[in-house]
């Protein structure tokens, strides 16, 4: 295992090398997005370490202090592998800890007080409960430092009923419906595999740093934010509680998508169609024409219901062609088709090759560079992971004197104009978490074209305005006004360049070629609007080998490798059914904060290029670097999770009630064998965490067979109780019901012109100082803002409105219907 011995010997990373690590070994010389931003990192998790990271990418200066023994992950491997010696860390620590200081300090010193309060930021991992021991006090701590930015990170947040609840990766998942909508009926819920949830919880509270501390550098007050790690979750979740209401179907139940991950002549292939055009072009792709005269399959909804029939039906065709053959015909179709993707394969890909993804890591590793591409800024470069408490000595950090009190100026991207011009889920998310955060979102669709997710996942028929009843853009599009502009015509390019020049970020998601037809590169929009950010979401980049093929989520989960270890060992993979797509969108809201930090300071605005496969890549990242450094590849193991965990799914007594239980260590176990009143197979030979791996599968039908007797809340509560980490396994669409999130006020509720009231989900975040809610306006009706937006901003009298509605130009219904 090269290089994460340090065979150099012990490296110590100052201040002066932080401070200046954006001019020693900058790309052609380019600074930084973020400027002498100071941050402390007190974590535990994956999820701080991966917040600390994402700001060690955009310049910030991060120091992290650990305990005696250091953060638990210095030593974890997923594979566990074994780290060679103490004073190495694990390849999963280096990746998310590359750059950082390392101190030991005790909470009760001066010292360690006098770094939290010298911070511009503090990120903690920590509840409610346990905050004490670790020296966090938000209100102390702003107590001293007005303009601090404190980011709590715990599994539930740190109100409501579950406030101090032991939880995992694994049980949340289960909270927040992730496994209740996944998988054969017949079967198990299948969770997703990896700790995706905790990346995602990360970049949300590094794109919360960012957001509160613009504020502050606007002369505001910092902030206490307080992440719920649930509610993070839930949000990789299509919001179904709204796709019952709209659609008035029942609660959505396990099912996958047909077809999906499909057999071809030498290996697997993925397939995704979100709209009904898409299975169109499938159908006449392998060959089955019969299959179109039936309308239901249109729809996804629709298939599962035919999925013996549409599996048979191509199966032969599936089966006279390669994975490459198809893929490469999957393209000439338009079609959203890939080869799977795992860690002996990833860092092969073409894209990735082509593209310089992967890069140095010190340690003697590659890893995914961070995901997005600046035209005028670049990453710091990855430096050394510190040895534990190497910096111990390094001078503290001093306060920063304010030049007055902070003046409370509103929600912290008041001020903030967003042209949006994204359409499906991952670019909306992106845009969704700005306008929470206060900034002035227009939506920007044509009546030629609305965003395809107004109705790509089903249709009422029993409405003229059908349109408007899309779950997915109900959920991701509120806070936003909306306009609808023809782009291919004359006086809508006009109009929407007259928008760009009047806003601080333009975003949108098309594949690369469609903003180049329109005469909207990035080069005329800077030079229309010099400080604009432009972030551009292409499924696989702006240039490059993959730049015109289409991707969607689903898409990316199977090249970057989430979809192969996720489901049951023996059988073939399962994709995790799009969160990624949320999940890129917040990557993309935090870079583009990043971008506009550099703007505001500088006056220079830059294109920013955000490739969603990326974000997946960075979340999946240790699969490659497990393969490369132990020769390792991680594959399914149904429920049971990596890194030794004893953990799964299992059926209880009612009609399909199932519970996910994790055991963490020795005290878990314990806690377990007393509630189940000792059983006889509980003895000394299952002591340790070692002695439990080696019996893993014993283990694991003893289990099966006890919690087939018991009562699925009754048992959830009584594990709860004992400190043992579990969760119901409940249908997305019933997590309305959760008290916690419902205590939280994670839903909010709104009344639409259309459907009425509903409930909408907000940021994974309690309210801020002052806040009332999270949502101020429901999602916008097809051009509902037209008139006032095209007044307001480009100063359109009556009768110019009235010849653009008459030309097709803007409108509120769909052309042709």
């Amino acid at each position: 295992m090269p290089g994460l011995g340090y065979p150099e010997g012990r490296h110590t990373i100052s201040s002066r090398e932080i401070m200046l690590g954006s001019v020693t070994q900058r790309s052609n010389r380019r600074p930084t997005p973020l400027h002498e931003l100071r941050v402390v990192e007190v974590s535990d998790r994956i999820a701080g370490s991966y917040c600390g990271k994402l700001l060690v990418d955009a310049g910030a200066q991060v120091r992290k202090i650990e305990p005696p023994q250091g953060d638990p992950l210095r030593r974890y491997s997923p594979s566990c592998a074994p780290v060679p010696d103490e004073s190495a860390a694990s390849p999963l620590y280096c990746y998310l800890n590359a750059g950082k200081q390392s101190l030991t300090l005790a909470p009760d010193s001066q010292r360690y007080r006098s770094e939290l309060a010298a911070a511009d930021v503090v990120i903690a991992t920590c509840g409610r409960s346990q905050a004490p021991a670790l020296g966090i006090d938000p209100p102390r701590l702003l107590a001293e430092a007005a303009q601090a930015v404190v980011i709590t990170i715990s599994d539930f947040g740190w109100t409501g009923p579950f406030a101090d609840r032991t939880a995992t990766e694994f049980t949340l998942q289960a909270w927040a419906g992730s496994p209740g909508f996944r998988g054969d009926p017949a079967g198990p819920p299948i969770s997703i595999g990896g700790d995706v949830g905790e990346y995602m919880g990360g970049v949300f509270a590094a794109f919360g740093a960012l957001a509160v501390r613009r504020r502050v550098e606007h002369g505001g007050p910092g902030e206490h934010l307080d992440l719920s790690m649930l509610e993070a979750m839930s949000l990789m979740q299509s919001s179904e509680w709204l796709h019952s209401q709209l659609l008035q179907v029942p609660p959505v139940r396990r099912t996958l998508e047909v077809p999906s991950i499909e057999p071809a002549r030498d290996g697997y292939v993925g397939i995704t169609m979100v709209t009904g055009q898409q299975w169109l072009d499938f159908i006449a792709m392998v060959e089955c024409p019969q299959l179109e005269e039936i309308s239901q399959l249109r729809f996804q909804i629709g298939r599962w219901e035919y999925r013996d029939l549409i599996r048979e039906s191509i199966r032969p065709w599936m089966a006279e062609r390669t994975v490459e053959e198809i893929v490469a015909l999957g393209q000439l179709f338009r079609l959203p088709i890939a080869a799977l993707g795992n860690g002996a394969t990833v860092r092969d890909m073409e894209y990735v090759t082509e593209r310089g993804v992967f890069v140095d890591n010190p340690a003697g590793f590659h890893q995914p560079r961070p995901p997005w591409v600046m035209s005028r800024c670049a990453p710091a470069p990855v430096r050394r992971t510190a040895e534990l408490g190497v910096d111990n000595d390094e001078s503290p950090w001093r306060a920063r004197e304010s030049a007055s009190d902070p003046v409370p100026v509103g929600l912290p991207l008041d001020g903030v104009r967003v042209i949006d011009l994204t359409a499906f889920w991952a670019g909306p998310a992106a845009t969704h978490l700005l306008a929470a955060f206060g900034a002035d979102v227009v939506k920007v669709e044509s009546i030629q074209r609305p965003d395809g997710i107004r109705y790509s996942g089903g249709m009422r028929t029993d409405v003229d305005d059908w349109w408007e009843y899309g779950w997915v853009f109900h959920a991701m599009n509120t806070n936003k006004r909306s306009i609808t502009l023809d782009l291919g015509s004359e006086d809508g390019r006009r109009l929407f360049l007259a928008l760009a020049a009047d806003a601080d970020v333009v975003i949108e998601n098309f594949s690369p070629r469609v903003m180049e037809h329109f005469g909207f590169t990035a080069e005329v929009l800077l030079k229309a609007n010099p400080r604009l950010v432009v972030a551009r979401m292409p499924a696989f980049g702006l240039t490059g080998p993959w730049r015109d093929r289409v991707g969607f989520a689903p898409t990316m989960e199977q090249i970057g490798g989430l979809t192969w270890v996720t489901g049951l060992p023996e059988e073939p993979p399962v994709t995790p059914r799009g969160a990624c797509d949320p999940l890129a969108g917040v990557h993309a809201a935090f870079a583009v904060l990043a971008a506009l930090n550099f703007a505001e300071r500088s006056g220079v605005g830059q294109q920013v290029e955000l490739p969603m496969v990326e974000s997946v890549l960075n979340t999946t990242a240790i699969q490659p670097i497990e393969h490369e450094v132990y020769g390792v590849t991680l594959n399914r193991r149904g429920n049971r999770g990596f890194g030794g965990a004893l953990q799964n799914i299992y059926r209880c007594s009612g009609e399909d009630d199932w519970i996910a239980v994790s055991i963490r260590d020795d005290r878990d176990w314990s806690a377990l064998v007393e509630l189940m009143e000792r059983p006889y197979w509980c003895d000394e030979s299952l002591s340790t965490t070692a002695l439990r791996r080696e019996r893993a599968d014993e283990i694991d039908g003893w289990l099966r067979d006890w919690f087939a007797a018991q009562s699925l809340m009754p048992t959830v509560e009584s594990l709860a109780a004992a400190g043992i980490p579990a969760a119901p396994v409940v249908s997305p669409s019933l997590v309305t019901e959760n008290p916690q999130l419902c205590d939280r006020g994670y839903f909010e509720s709104l009344v639409h012109c259309r459907i009425g009231q509903a409930l909408y989900p907000t940021p994974p975040f309690a309210l801020l100082a002052g806040q009332q809610e999270w949502l101020r306006r429901p999602p916008p009706t097809l051009g509902e803002h037209n008139e006032e937006i095209l007044r307001e901003r480009c100063g359109l009298a009556d009768e110019e409105l009235a010849r653009l509605a008459a030309n097709g130009v803007i409108g509120t219904r769909p052309k042709g219907l």
